[in-house]
């Protein structure tokens, strides 16, 4: 298991953009994080105010950053590293996410060749699917700063 400041070790991703709170399980070839959606979360101001749903391109960043834990954890180099998205396929929105929803991420690696990382990804409140697609990143070397 690790928490929000051991994942911050690992994502460069901050508030308001840091969309992993806890994960839960991780292993070579699989990840379960969460995310916990508060009525406070910056994107329900405008989407929407009398109907508040997190934004579907939001899911799947959640999704996409819990990938990225996965991608990353073992590497050593890992802070010289970035992890960048490639594609997105075969995504489906299954429910809204609301206010005091808990989301749970599940990522499984399909394909892994060099730094390119093909993940199954999946979504849920409790035990209702809420998002699905197939994720494709690609890890690569940070700029440096001094170059």
């Amino acid at each position: 298991m690790l928490d929000i400041n051991q994942i911050q070790e690992i994502l460069p991703h901050r508030y308001p953009m840091l969309l992993v709170d806890r994960i839960l399980e991780v292993s070579e070839r699989r990840i379960v994080g969460i995310k916990n959606v508060t009525t406070n979360e910056p994107y329900f101001q405008g989407h929407f105010p009398d109907y508040p749903i997190m934004p579907g391109v939001l899911v799947v960043e959640a999704m996409a950053q819990c990938g990225g834990v996965l991608a990353l954890r073992s590497m050593s180099d890992r802070d010289r590293k970035v992890v960048l998205f490639a594609a997105i396929d075969s995504c489906r929105f299954r429910a809204p996410v609301t206010p005091g929803d808990q989301l749970r991420l599940e990522l499984d690696i399909l394909r892994r060749r060099g730094g390119v990382i093909r993940m199954q990804g999946r979504a849920f409140v409790a035990d209702r699917l809420v998002a699905e697609a197939v994720l494709m990143c690609s890890v690569a070397d940070k700029p440096d700063p001094d170059a």
